[in-house]
């Protein structure tokens, strides 16, 4: 295991909200080793103990729920060192700064994403010690060209090592709720029978919420929820969803299988295409302004909030199933789920009065709602006439250990890369969306509203 953790941009939100509680929670588990050391680098000028204390604010803030000694620990292990990403001899003092021979560190880029390029090439330039990971958070690029041409530059970092140093993240594969998604496809063997285009009509994975801008125009506006959420996040649900059966969880096996499905996504219609973005209204007892008031936001940029798109596999397992990858901000309820709808039976005895519901597996992606599992069948009630009445079993997922980016971290400093997005996956995912997002650029596709506590466009 990596000992040495350096991060990048230390003082920003990532690190702040979610990196450093991710670590109070490995330290709670028992899970670093001793003499763990975290080199936080950023361009305030810090000393060791005022970034110290701004560490301790933010472990009181949002890692209240681990135990005093684990936030402790993570604030003696910091340490921190004044950064400009141009320079590389301040970037080498950051990385290697233990002598002639440093041991391998974990180097991650909690950084703005136009940042990267900068970043790796500074890295590249002074040669990582052996053994070292380096890691970035999507978007990986803003579009197929500027994914290549990152691609390229990680790869000259990585050197010999190769994909297995590189670890695109998507924190979203760390959540316990997606994980189970892949449990329940390769350890199930009464779902295989039934897990194809023959038995299901349509799949439909959303990730809705309630939350607004938040504060993010600086780069949500130029991104948008197509890029933002379902060039990633909600394509690598799709992989697990809809990938053959790996011949094992080796990095390689899984990562095959996951490409297998971006490359049989058949070119999007237009008209199989949503977008829309909010406008005023409250969600709850507060007041949302409309987007394009937001601070920050460009009215004249045609951001969306909302998308929504349909695919089609192609190959026999999925020929005649729709896939609707749904997302959207400052809607009525947080919705995160995928629900797997099943063909109608073909034919009835009960009559023409009786219409049975569609069946349903529904699979929770939202860690904080207690039904995970739910199927929903048909069944008889007493009495006369015939009556069909829904039957619904539901299971319960127990709290996970670690949170997702707990996760992250520890695969990254244990070299496990399964759950990484590899290069080629990466560039694969934007092949499918550039065309919608060129299209829209253009117009062709309207640009939708809906007031912000709705359920989206009509």
């Amino acid at each position: 295991m990596i000992e040495r953790l350096v991060l990048f941009g230390a003082t920003g939100d990532l690190a702040g909200r979610y990196l450093l509680p991710a670590l109070a929670a490995l330290a709670a588990a028992g899970r670093l080793p001793d003499g763990f050391q975290v080199v936080g680098a950023a361009q305030e000028d810090l000393d060791d103990q005022a970034f110290r204390t701004i560490a301790a604010d933010r472990l009181a803030q949002y890692a209240a729920g681990r135990p005093a000694a684990a936030r402790d620990a993570v604030v003696r292990s910091l340490c921190y060192r004044q950064v400009d990403l141009r320079d590389a001899g301040s970037v080498a003092r950051v990385v290697c700064d233990d002598g002639a021979d440093p041991p391998p560190v974990a180097v991650y880029l909690a950084l703005p994403p136009g940042l990267f390029p900068t970043a790796v090439t500074a890295l590249g330039s002074l040669g990582l010690p052996k053994g070292s990971r380096i890691v970035l958070e999507k978007p990986f690029g803003e579009d197929l060209e500027s994914a290549v041409a990152l691609n390229r530059l990680l790869a000259d970092v990585a050197g010999v090592a190769g994909e297995q140093a590189v670890f695109r993240v998507d924190h979203f594969l760390g959540l316990a709720t997606v994980q189970n998604v892949l449990g329940m496809r390769l350890a199930n063997r009464v779902l295989e029978p039934v897990w194809n285009s023959a038995q299901i009509e349509q799949v439909d994975i959303v990730w809705e919420e309630t939350l607004a801008l938040e504060g993010r125009a600086g780069y949500y506006d130029r991104a948008g929820q197509l890029r933002d959420m379902i060039q990633n996040h909600l394509l690598q649900i799709l992989c697990l969803i809809a990938m053959e059966p790996p011949a094992s969880l080796g990095e390689r096996d899984l990562r095959d299988r996951k490409l297998d499905v971006l490359r049989a996504v058949r070119p999007l219609r237009l008209e199989d295409t949503r977008r829309a973005r909010y406008t005023a209204g409250r969600i709850g007892d507060r007041t949302v302004p409309a987007y394009v008031d937001e601070n920050g936001v460009d009215p004249g940029r045609g951001t969306e909030t909302f998308a929504e798109v349909v695919l089609e596999l192609g190959g026999w397992r999925w020929a005649g199933t729709r896939f609707r990858l749904r997302t959207g901000k400052a809607l009525s309820r947080a919705r995160q789920e995928v629900v797997v709808r099943f063909r109608p039976v073909p034919r009835l005895p009960f009559g023409d009065a009786v219409e049975p519901a569609a069946n349903e597996l529904r699979i929770g992606l939202d860690v904080a709602e207690p039904g995970d599992l739910i199927l929903r069948l048909n069944g008889r009630a007493a009495g006369s006439p015939l009556e069909l009445v829904p039957l619904t079993l539901t299971a319960e997922l127990p709290a996970p250990e670690l949170t997702e980016y707990s996760r992250v971290l520890l695969d990254v400093l244990d070299g496990d890369s399964t759950l990484s997005i590899r290069g080629d996956e990466a560039e694969e995912a934007w092949r499918i969306v550039e065309p919608v997002l060129e299209a829209w650029a253009r117009g062709e596709v309207p640009l939708e509203e809906y007031p912000a506590g709705s359920d989206g466009p009509e």
